[in-house]
């Protein structure tokens, strides 16, 4: 019997996000594409009975589900540290970079561990993530440069910023991701969009306002965008002080940008597909998942040219070049504008986002990350 474990840990993220959502979906078709004779156990930090039971309901067929002692702050630390180690033996598969590395056999055991690196946001924006993520993620990354078989990147960008840091030779595997099952457009669509009160048109964006999102500078540029067109905003609270700055700055009207909060995967699934146009500002990104999942649902796309992000669309969004900060909230309102005054086009992206997103599924990702233990 030949057993992949699989670090779960993301998916019970505090504040979900791209990456637990990576978590769930690629777990999920690893147990649905397992060779013969190959089994799937799920390893997370000390965590409650009803998050415990929580993975069961998401990540039927789990073989076993290993309960670390630690709970998730202390097992991140024990790990940058080298200590405390699985049970058993064999495959380890990290959906992050937290993992338990450290010296094993992989030629006479068959021991192997890999891990994944989302983005080089840790050394290109330090800022952005506060001095002691910044220290986990550097010093992990040491640890994997010394111990890891393999560490997955979702994109070819990323491998490439990824070179320039540390040198792993050719251990690093390019793995992308795909959209989230999870947001299906639901039956009460009509519903949620009168609960929401989501406006007939409106341009929406999704995360906080911290500045290598972009979103700051999305709200800076709005005044520009015709028609009044509101901006909403997906994970940032309605009463952000930030998100109220940015207004100001903007000399905006308080009701042009309304933060929506934290939204469940059918309200979310509403609000983008009834978007008129979905905004993807970032200045920094390893993947762009959110792109994938608007793409998915047929809305006109506009990004900034950050290299993962062009991998991504290549074509089938409208791209935005980042530039100086004091030109790029102009640029995104004219971006925003060109979609918003030409319904052709804004067709032509949604039947091009559509097919973009088709490329992309899970069940590749995991036959990928399957054919990598193998290699290993």
């Amino acid at each position: 019997m030949t057993t992949l474990r699989v670090i779960i840990d993301e998916m019970l993220a505090t504040t979900p996000g791209s990456v637990g959502r990576y978590t769930e979906e690629l777990a999920r078709e690893l147990i649905a594409t397992a060779p013969r004779g190959c089994y799937v156990e799920a390893v997370v930090a000390a965590s409650t009975e009803a998050e415990y039971a929580l993975i069961q309901e998401r990540l039927p067929g789990l073989t076993a589900l290993h309960k670390s002692a630690l709970a998730s702050r202390e097992l991140r630390a024990a790990w940058q540290h080298g200590f405390t180690r699985l049970p058993g033996k064999g495959m380890v598969h990290a959906t992050s970079m937290l993992a338990p590395l450290a010296r094993h056999d992989r030629l006479n055991d068959g021991d192997q561990i890999a891990v994944t690196l989302h983005d080089t946001v840790a050394w290109s924006r330090p800022e952005a993530l506060g001095a002691r993520t910044v220290a986990w993620h550097k010093a992990m990354l040491k640890r994997a440069q010394r111990y890891a078989d393999a560490v997955v990147v979702p994109s070819h960008a990323v491998a490439a910023q990824l070179a320039d840091i540390v040198d792993l030779g050719n251990r690093v595997r390019v793995i992308s991701g795909a959209a989230s099952t999870a947001l299906d457009v639901p039956h009460d669509a009509d519903e949620r969009a009168g609960r929401l009160d989501l406006p007939d048109e409106y341009v929406l964006a999704i995360g906080g306002l911290e500045p290598r999102k972009g979103i700051d500078q999305l709200v800076a540029g709005l005044s520009r965008v015709v028609r009044g067109v509101p901006l909403l905003i997906a994970g940032t609270p309605a009463a952000d002080p930030a998100l109220a700055a940015a207004i100001a700055a903007g000399g905006l009207d308080a009701s042009r940008v309304r933060g929506l909060g934290s939204l469940s995967d059918p309200d979310l699934a509403v609000v983008v597909d009834r978007a008129a146009v979905f905004a993807y500002p970032n200045l920094e990104e390893g993947f762009g998942m959110p792109v994938l999942e608007a793409f998915a649902l047929g809305t006109p796309v506009v990004l900034s040219d950050a290299p993962a992000l062009l991998e991504l669309a290549v074509d089938a969004g409208v791209v935005v070049e980042r530039g100086d900060d004091e030109g790029y909230p102009e640029r995104l309102a004219d971006g925003i504008n060109s979609v918003l005054d030409d319904p052709a086009l804004a067709e032509r992206l949604a039947y091009m986002g559509s097919d973009r997103a088709k490329a992309f599924s899970w069940r590749s990702s995991a036959e990928k990350v399957w054919q990598l233990h193998a290699d290993l």
